[in-house]
């Protein structure tokens, strides 16, 4: 269980997170009673990541001949990744479903049209579909501000600054690994914005 407060960078980015308010009174789950709350569809997806690397890290010792069978199972893998994806986010969530706008291995950022409680704990659920991490964790609120303190139209709607507080280790190091993702393309994009004008 990842309960370190070591700062990751976070990368900007849209996902969905359901929060569930969690009472201050009551304990946090160890990682045994975390993974034991997980939803089918959760406990699936994360056997499935964890098989699936562990599988192309011994294929990368291949030569280079093999590369075509270990490019063909990335797309199954994609494929099972984007069904199962598919299946998760038609099942019904528990908690009220926030705008997520940066995420990372230390926590995330969400936009709410109300003013959430600092240092309240929720429970939380974790979609990020462009690089399919469906997660369930726990976090409570470091900061929560205006969107735009500037906007002299006050918008009504509020960011908030959530600390991941119980949370998986194999689910810090997916999103450690989907926040470089993310990075890299935001890169390849900017790159090619500028060689084309």
């Amino acid at each position: 269980m990842f309960t370190d407060s070591t700062p990751y960078f976070s990368v900007q980015h849209d996902f969905s997170a359901y929060l569930s308010p969690w009472p201050k009174e009551q304990a946090l789950p160890t990682e045994h009673e975390l993974r034991a709350m997980l939803p089918i569809g959760l406990l699936l997806i994360n056997e499935v990541k964890t098989l699936e690397s562990d599988c192309l890290l011994q294929l990368r010792h291949l030569d280079d001949e093999a590369k075509t069978v270990v490019d063909y199972l990335k797309l199954q893998s994609r494929k099972i990744d984007l069904v199962l994806q598919y299946v998760l986010e038609r099942e019904q969530h528990e908690g009220e479903k926030y705008r997520g706008a940066y995420f990372g291995g230390s926590g995330i950022r969400i936009i709410s049209d109300t003013q959430l409680v600092e240092n309240e704990q929720f429970k939380i659920t974790l979609h990020i579909r462009d690089e399919l991490v469906a997660l369930l964790c726990f976090v409570t609120v470091t900061v929560s501000e205006p969107l735009d303190p500037d906007d002299n139209r006050a918008s009504g709607q509020y960011i908030s600054s959530l600390e991941f507080t119980q949370i998986l280790e194999t689910d810090v190091e997916q999103l450690v690994k989907a926040s470089l993702s993310v990075q890299l393309k935001q890169l390849k994009l900017r790159k090619q914005a500028k060689s084309s004008s």
